[in-house]
């Protein structure tokens, strides 16, 4: 279930989790144990609700069972603007901890449920991209990477690993509580929104890290032919050949999007010719025409994709041009 991503980082570093006693961070402590990964904990107590002692108490008996430190802090009493209070005071406290004893990362049980709530709550405001992708599955902070594994994970799927292990945890009666803002985008959008398109709703999470990163390149033309230079990641690929149809008036299918990321040639709508060799990608209108032999050889020679041939047989100058680029690979 931890993120694939972020183990190698965890493996290597000084690790905080901070650990409500609730069943996000359970599973979270739990699931690091599976992984061998090692880690100590941070505990805040509100004294808010009757079992605010009771989490503490168990947070330090799962220190003592697995040999961990625990550092815990008592808050002061808050009695206004509490969600907003509550994470100051627990912040400063990590990053204090973090701090005095040398720790390199935070581990927070943020799950997909908590994404797409953040994701919902900035969207209503009014937000641009940076608001709405906020939360991360890695941050660098000041003196410390915070680091949240489970953000791909549903809520449904972290309580059935602890039932199935009959590990105890404590469910937050305040979380029905709907005067709290992010308690009524849960209920009312979040939850039923994952109860029915949960894996398709982490993969767009997943896109949307991606495409974060997605790289700002130069495309370049020969009448009809379009090319650029064949990105490292394919789904960035397919982005910028999706740009240079839709700059042409043609919407790709889904389907045909599906069809290169398993062929590195494909007709698009009959309409155009896309090719992605390893080194570049092209993309032309499709046409159908006989082609001499003394061309086929030359196209087989370079390499030159199937699809793009007739094409190239209709337009001598873009036919050098690729020519020139494949014969310097």
């Amino acid at each position: 279930m931890l993120d694939t991503t972020t183990l190698p980082l965890l493996r290597s570093s000084r690790n905080l989790l901070a650990f409500s006693a609730g069943g996000d961070s359970t599973a979270l402590f739990h699931l690091l144990l599976d992984a061998q990964i090692d880690f100590d904990i941070v505990h805040v107590n509100y004294h808010t609700r009757s079992q605010s002692d009771d989490e503490a108490l168990y947070a330090q008996k799962l220190a003592k069972k697995y040999n961990k430190k625990i550092y815990l802090y008592d808050a002061p009493s808050l009695t206004c603007n509490f969600e907003a209070k509550a994470r100051e005071i627990r912040y400063n406290f990590f990053d204090e901890c973090i701090k005095m004893y040398h720790y390199e990362t935070l581990l927070t049980a943020h799950h997909l449920g908590d994404r797409l709530e953040w994701f919902l709550m900035q969207l209503t405001k009014g937000a641009g991209l940076y608001e709405l992708m906020g939360m991360k599955n890695r941050e660098i902070r000041n003196n410390y990477t915070l680091i949240r594994p489970l953000l791909h994970v549903s809520k449904d799927a972290l309580l059935s690993y602890l039932r199935e292990r009959k590990i105890l945890w404590f469910e937050d009666e305040s979380n029905e509580d709907e005067s709290y803002r992010r308690n009524y985008f849960r209920h009312n959008f979040s939850e039923p929104l994952l109860k029915e398109f949960s894996s398709q709703i982490a993969k767009s999470f997943q896109f949307l890290d991606e495409d974060a990163y997605l790289e700002d390149i130069k495309i370049l033309h020969v009448r009809e032919l379009s090319y650029f230079k064949t990105l490292a990641h394919s789904r960035h690929t397919l982005l910028h050949v999706d740009k240079i149809l839709k700059k042409r008036g043609f919407i790709m299918r889904q389907g045909d999007k599906e069809t290169l990321k398993s062929q590195n040639s494909h007709i698009v709508g009959r309409k155009y010719s896309v090719a992605i060799t390893d080194k570049y990608t092209f993309s032309a209108p499709f046409v159908q025409m006989t082609m001499s032999k003394e061309f086929k050889e030359k196209c087989r020679k370079l390499k030159i994709p199937e699809k793009l041939r007739a094409y190239l047989f209709s337009d001598e100058a873009s036919f050098e041009r690729v020519a020139s680029l494949l014969s310097a690979q």
